[in-house]
């Protein structure tokens, strides 16, 4: 209908083909038009056998079930499904398609002259991949191009030795994962090493992090499905669920080399989060100090939590200020977020603190000290807050450095810091646009051998440091600034 070649989906009851549901969704228009209501019950039976609920995507060759609105894993008793699976895998791969191929190859050595660079008076390739849309995945995808471009984070995965899933007679074939497959049959860690690996190869062409995606689904239930979630629970989801299969090793690689090698990475490390030192507790790992002082007595609590990123409020009196050149008000910092968090805050009625001395719950103050401060300094801005009914948008503009983040003053002994010790750089933010948690669009900006990129799903594009400056920003990761003496200790 509108002629577009992106996200092809074939109808498996009419075999006609539309655009998938987010490009212009032609395809879910299709099956609406097929929903003739029916008043009586056995005409209803007799159409519900014709209603074209089911489609599969030509490229990813997923199949989906617009009445569930779910993707279908399981098959028919004859294998229908895996038929037309592999059929359309014969097609690709046929001669009837190698003259495309040619044409395709020609289109994209043409193409390559609009993704070269000059710097510094030569010309080099744009060699950032971009990683494909599943369906409302660009959560997923800002997350993973943030993280590839962490260095010391992701060429420790990139160096991991490769574990092979499949063997044997099903070697290099397609792997589709199912729900009733036993969680030994999948590796987060490899198939995100796999993911970073495909990440800055100069491939011309967009990554499909699908075997990614439903190794996702298989162990972390929340994100079953193709609605909009939100980029930093995934994060978090993901680093946890990274930190844990590497200290019980996986699919081969076993658990005392995962922690040799975590351990070679930063032996002076000490910030364990459930259990041993990993990869993601060194790099992110760092350590608050939660002090409680009671204010009737003043018996002083102290307790000491591990943290893999701080989640800061924009405070209040800068919400309504929403773009960068609005005089309305003083400008919103991030130095404002980060004093927020550590100010000394007095705990309302519904947060009374136990008092050990006084035996009974009372009125009392917190303060925050960063004891420790990570490699990697992950700040997510806490743009969403729920109302009485729904879950709103903070669209405040919160201005950033892109250079030279000084964490001393927040430290709980600056004293024994370094002097680079409590800097760091920008390397990359996650941006939402939108209104709503559950809507919107995820895309990231970052930083990549002294240029700046912008990700947005497939398409990748250079960019300045006055454009990144000025993104309403959701996650910041700051990488800390190595003395010139110990750089190649990193």
């Amino acid at each position: 209908v509108c002629r577009s070649n992106k996200s092809p989906w074939v109808c498996l009851t009419c075999s006609s083909v539309h655009c998938g549901r987010y490009v212009n969704g032609h395809a879910k228009k299709h099956y609406e038009d097929a929903q003739i209501p029916m008043t009586n019950h056995k005409k209803m039976e007799k159409q519900e056998k014709v209603q074209h609920t089911v489609c599969m995507d030509c490229s990813s060759y997923s199949t989906y079930c617009y009445r569930c609105d779910d993707f279908v894993v399981n098959d028919t008793k004859l294998g229908l499904v895996q038929k037309v699976r592999e059929h359309l895998q014969n097609l690709e791969n046929s001669a009837f398609t190698s003259d495309r191929h040619r044409k395709r190859k020609l289109l994209e050595n043409s193409s390559l002259n609009s993704k070269l660079l000059k710097v510094n008076g030569s010309t080099t390739a744009l060699c950032a991949t971009g990683l494909r849309n599943l369906g409302n995945t660009c959560f997923m995808n800002a997350i993973l191009q943030s993280l590839s471009n962490i260095q010391q984070f992701c060429c420790y995965f990139k160096e991991l030795p490769a574990v092979e899933l499949r063997n044997g007679k099903t070697a290099g074939r397609r792997t589709y994962h199912t729900r009733s497959q036993g969680d030994n049959n999948v590796s987060l860690v490899e198939e995100f090493r796999k993911t970073l690996c495909a990440l800055w190869q100069g491939s011309q062409t967009a990554f499909s992090p699908e075997s990614l995606f439903y190794v996702v689904w298989k162990i972390m239930p929340n994100f079953r499905g193709y609605q909009q979630q939100d980029a930093h629970e995934f994060m978090r989801y993901l680093l946890d669920h990274l930190h844990l299969e590497l200290q019980g090793g996986f699919n081969g690689v076993s658990r005392s080399v995962i922690l040799q090698e975590s351990s070679n990475l930063s032996t002076s490390n000490k910030c364990c989060i459930n259990g041993a030192s990993t990869v993601v507790t060194a790099i992110f790992g760092g350590i608050l100090q939660n002090e409680v002082n009671c204010l009737i007595c003043g018996t002083e609590s102290r307790k000491f939590d591990p943290f893999l990123d701080l989640s800061l409020d924009i405070p209040s009196q800068f919400r309504n200020k929403r773009t960068k050149n609005q005089e309305s008000g003083p400008m919103c910092t991030l130095r404002d977020c980060l004093r927020s968090f550590t100010d000394l805050e007095e705990l309302d009625e519904t947060e009374l603190y136990m008092c050990h001395k006084c035996k009974k719950k009372q009125k009392s103050t917190k303060k925050f000290w960063i004891q420790k401060l990570p490699k990697v300094l992950c700040l997510h801005l806490k743009r969403f807050h729920w109302t009485a009914y729904l879950r709103n948008k903070v669209d405040t503009y919160v201005e950033f450095p892109l250079r030279g983040l000084d964490m001393k003053c927040y430290l709980l002994e600056p004293e024994n810091s370094g002097p680079e010790s409590c800097l760091y750089d920008l390397v990359a933010v996650v941006v939402h646009h939108g209104s709503g948690v559950g809507s919107g669009h995820y895309t990231a900006y970052a930083a990549h051998e002294g240029r700046w990129f912008h990700f947005n799903d497939s398409t990748v594009t250079l960019t300045d440091e006055e454009t990144v400056g000025k993104a309403k920003a959701y996650i910041l990761f700051y990488v800390e600034r190595q003395a010139k003496p110990g750089a190649e200790k990193l």
